[in-house]
């Protein structure tokens, strides 16, 4: 019988891409709860050091900052080298760097006839550019350091993989196409290369939170002058059973799950963390 506890990551070595943004620091402070050894990778050097240091100093886990950009894989390689001659090979990586962009959000919801003479606020007036960028950031983001970082993970025949989705991945909310699409496509690259991988013992799954306030989000779910949810906020609310966004420590428990070998035989699977979201209807 396994041990039914986290005890075996303990000194494992992790990899955190976007560990620096709210919901990568609830991450890692559970992990580093856990015993693990942790390279946060950020492509803000200082920030990733900040982080590093504020929750070390907190738990006592062996914690770095390391400069990455997820976009780059040479960037990603340097950063796999700092990481191996400071921390060891690596066990575990978790792809959470992502986010949207205003100019990739559509201010209409649903378009009406009223908005045929102004495109500018529809699905037609999205700036291509933002959009390929937020598209590149959320997926090729996930692809360019999985590709990286688990070459130590290969070499031992045993590791896991943790990709960050979105509950927008399964119902594409209005206004933001770009991510919803790019977090689809998480998904569907978790389920692939989860497959690839099953026979070599790295094993890759994906978490999709539900709704969370991020600095990403904040300008869509907040108003700015009151400092209460704005209306999408009220309705996002109100379409959770539970009633209330997430807590970024709500996605604790489920990540140290998918990492530990109490889940050993689990792969190739996105669990929502959404507080009942993807259960309702609506009515």
């Amino acid at each position: 019988m396994k041990n039914a506890s986290f005890d075996d990551l303990k000194g494992k070595v992790a990899v955190v891409t976007g560990g620096a943004g709210v919901i990568g620091k609830a991450i890692v402070n559970a992990m580093a709860a856990a015993g693990m050894k942790i390279a946060i990778a950020d492509i803000n050097e200082a920030l990733a050091n900040e982080v590093a240091a504020e929750i070390a100093a907190e738990t006592g886990a062996t914690i770095i900052g390391v400069e990455a950009n997820v976009l780059d894989k040479v960037s990603l390689e340097k950063a796999r080298e700092e990481i191996n001659a400071k921390l060891g090979e690596i066990d575990v990586l978790i792809n959470g760097a992502g986010g949207n962009h205003p100019k990739a959000t559509t201010r209409v919801e649903q378009m009406e006839e009223k908005d045929l003479d102004d495109l500018s606020g529809t699905f037609y007036g999205l700036d291509p550019a933002s959009f390929d960028s937020v598209f590149a950031l959320n997926f090729k983001g996930t692809v360019l350091p999985t590709m990286v970082f688990t070459i130590d993970m290969l070499r031992n025949q045993k590791g896991v993989v943790l990709n960050i989705s979105s509950m927008n991945s399964f119902k594409p909310l209005t206004k933001i196409p770009a991510y919803s699409a790019a977090k689809s496509s998480v998904n569907n690259f978790t389920q692939w290369l989860a497959v690839h991988l099953a026979k070599v013992g790295i094993r890759v799954n994906a978490i999709a939170p539900g709704f969370f306030i991020t600095n990403q989000n904040r300008f869509l779910v907040m108003d700015e002058k009151t400092g209460n949810y704005s209306e999408r906020g009220r309705k996002i609310v109100n379409n959770t059973p539970m009633g209330k966004f997430g807590e970024p420590e709500d996605l604790q428990g489920t990540t140290l799950f998918l990492l530990s070998d109490i889940s050993s035989f689990v792969t190739g699977i996105v669990i929502p963390v959404d507080g009942g979201y993807s259960a309702f209807g609506g009515v």
